[in-house]
């Protein structure tokens, strides 16, 4: 099984607001580098912090052993302290009876997570990690952007701006 690093970071401009994700893999052993992203026009900061690892994990075109830096939170919590089984287990609702946010994005997840073993690392942002460091540029720059999509979930939600 091939060993792949990802670095991801998500941004937002006003949460909600423009938002931009990205991702860096790395083949281990190799000098393979993939950098990915994107955004939208209207999202959350949580949710662009999903996207990143959503297309980060989606792009391996083969299971891979997957070690995968974060500095969310709120994603690394989720997986690693096993919220997310909770979750679902519970018909998407935490402890305190309100329903799950960003259920689309955790749904289209556990698959990924089914198909490759990975492990997630959270580290603190904005602290000099490289990797990090370059997600959060590149997430940044497509928040920034003029010509993203609209984000299903948000226009779902009635919060697209016209």
């Amino acid at each position: 099984m091939k060993h792949v690093i990802v670095h991801t970071d998500g941004s937002c401009l006003g949460n909600p607001g423009p938002g931009g994700w990205a991702a860096v893999l790395h083949l281990d052993a190799t000098e393979h580098r993939k950098e990915l992203t994107g955004g939208f026009t209207e999202t959350t900061n949580n949710r662009m912090e999903l996207v990143a690892v959503l297309e980060a994990l989606g792009a391996l075109t083969e299971p891979c052993a997957v070690d995968l830096y974060t500095d969310s939170q709120y994603v690394h919590n989720a997986v690693e302290k096993s919220w997310l089984a909770g979750w679902q287990a519970k018909n998407w609702t935490k402890s305190d009876k309100k329903p799950v946010k960003n259920v689309d994005l955790w749904q289209r997840l556990l698959p990924l997570l089914s198909r490759h073993s990975v492990r997630f690392h959270w580290l603190r942002g904005h602290a000099g990690h490289v990797e990090n460091e370059r997600c959060d540029a590149l997430a940044r720059a497509c928040a920034a952007r003029t010509d993203l999509p609209p984000d299903a979930e948000m226009v779902d939600l009635g919060l697209q701006k016209c």
